[in-house]
């Protein structure tokens, strides 16, 4: 067995007690640490941290030299998270082989993404790279006016949404524990942001959709990006834009795990009330540290499938 594969979960703001800051992602990586090959060894390694409060983040802006793996973003400012320079060492990171999930909210939070490349092209924001069909530059969610578009209502945080994964079934989606074989559930939120295939972008499909709860409106959830070979002969990682960071907090996970006060919509209990479906969403957080595993972590992604089958979470 080769050395764990190195994840890093980040947010792009710096440490800030009543925000999304990092500790609030304390559930995914638990998750992501108990999970062990056939010797018990870890299979990942697992970083989480803040955005320092220097100018110039020195994680960030020299990822693309650094030994990680992967980069889990959890971009969670409202529009200033990143520099130039941690936008450098970002894309040169997944330019070089590093698998890449950016995952954002409602309306202008987490556009700085706007700047990586063809993951960060895949999200529509209010006052950047707006959703192309101008009938979706509305609000769906209605019950909170200091929110505008794109806000997509899936439910309540606590929570859970009915995601339907599209044809061809991409492997992000695979649930062999589940009756179905597949994801079924995500948490849910009341305000999604948007995401989409970038105009030109032939190495990318979402594979997953969602309904509002509030008007019915399909809207998409996930896209994921192939890994490919640039004109240098060198593989880009593999890459997911996510809708949502609410799909990975611990708070639609279990509200009990408290929020940031600014959060003042009433919480749901479909989660406290019907927890083995939150399976799901942990078979998806297994499947994507597999997935966006360097090219050199294939072994890694076959003792996982083994033990996946064969043990608990």
């Amino acid at each position: 067995m080769g050395k764990a594969i190195r994840i890093l979960l980040q947010t792009t703001i710096p440490a800030t007690e009543d925000d999304w800051h990092i500790g609030r992602f304390s559930l995914l990586r638990v998750l992501l640490e108990s999970q062990v090959d056939e010797g018990g060894a870890p299979l990942y390694a697992v970083t989480a941290r803040d955005r320092s409060g220097a100018a110039i983040d020195p994680v960030l802006s020299t990822l693309d030299t650094s030994d990680f793996d992967q980069l889990w973003l959890f971009a969670v400012d409202s529009g200033n998270g990143l520099v130039p320079e941690d936008v450098a060492g970002i894309s040169g990171f997944y330019q070089r082989g590093g698998g890449f999930l950016v995952s954002r909210d409602h309306e202008d939070v987490g556009s700085s993404v706007c700047e990586l490349g063809c993951v960060g092209n895949a999200h529509h924001f209010h006052s950047r790279r707006r959703e192309q069909d101008e009938t979706r530059r509305v609000r769906d969610d209605k019950h909170n006016p200091a929110i505008s578009w794109p806000n997509y209502h899936s439910g309540r945080n606590g929570d859970y949404q009915r995601i339907l994964p599209l044809d061809p079934l991409h492997e992000l989606l695979r649930d062999p524990r589940s009756p179905s074989g597949v994801v079924e559930y995500f948490p849910a939120h009341p305000h999604e942001g948007a995401v989409g295939v970038p105009p030109g972008e032939h190495d990318a499909r979402v594979i997953a959709v969602g309904r509002s709860v509030a008007t019915g409106r399909p809207f998409n959830l996930a896209v994921a990006f192939e890994r490919v070979t640039d004109p240098e002969g060198e593989p880009r990682g593999r890459g997911v834009a996510e809708s949502s960071f609410h799909h990975f907090a611990d708070y639609n996970w279990d509200v009990s795990m408290g929020c940031p006060s600014f959060v003042d919509e009433l919480p749901g209990d479909e989660v406290a009330r019907h927890p083995a479906r939150l399976a799901g969403i942990k078979a998806y957080v297994r499947n994507l540290a597999r997935w966006l595993a360097p090219s050199h972590g294939s072994d890694v992604r076959r003792l996982a499938d083994v033990h996946m089958l064969a043990h608990g979470d």
